[in-house]
């Protein structure tokens, strides 16, 4: 991976999220925002680029209209000065922003995807960016998952939506890599 053509994609860390793990929804991944800020460490420390995308639902009733405080942008992963935010309206961050002619303008041609939800934004996100030829990488330990009941009314487990997710995106959108696997490629 040529660093210098490289980006970091922070997907939906909002405060969303936070609120559905303060009323105990099960999850997965209880480790993911930590991981999450070792990669934002990491990627700082080496200048490397970092792109945030943040989620601004047009669907009434949904936490994440801009303005309601599900929308706020988790603390932790504040945009630092100089690094580049998106605002998106559906799952993925390519729809409706001009993200794929920006990093194409750039030269980038490595993207490493971490943030929420596993199997939502995150997926979407990285399936467009397969789908487009950039080189991907999908931290397994730097998204999560919820639960979620199927349309055959069967329930599944976060940690089962989890794997699913890391199952769909290795070897046909992504390559499924770690958050210790990313930084020692920093090295």
């Amino acid at each position: 991976m040529d660093l210098s053509k490289t980006a970091l994609l922070v997907i939906d860390v909002q405060m969303a999220f936070v609120y559905r793990d303060e009323n105990n929804e099960p999850r997965s991944a209880p480790g993911a925002e930590a991981n999450i800020a070792q990669l934002l460490s990491a990627f700082r420390q080496s200048d490397l680029k970092i792109i945030h995308i943040h989620h601004h639902s047009k669907v009434e009733g949904s936490p994440f209209v801009a303005g309601l405080p599900g929308a706020v942008v988790q603390e932790f992963v504040s945009p630092a000065e100089g690094e580049a935010v998106y605002i998106k309206h559906v799952n993925s961050s390519f729809i409706g922003t001009t993200l794929d002619a920006d990093l194409r303008e750039q030269e980038i041609e490595h993207l490493v995807m971490c943030g929420a939800t596993a199997n939502h934004c995150v997926e979407t996100t990285t399936r467009m960016a397969g789908n487009l030829g950039f080189d991907t990488y999908y931290v397994s330990d730097g998204v999560w998952a919820y639960g979620e009941v199927g349309p055959d009314g069967k329930s599944h487990t976060p940690d089962e939506v989890h794997s699913m997710t890391l199952s769909n995106m290795h070897g046909e959108f992504a390559t499924v890599v770690t958050t210790q696997e990313i930084i020692a490629n920093l090295g």
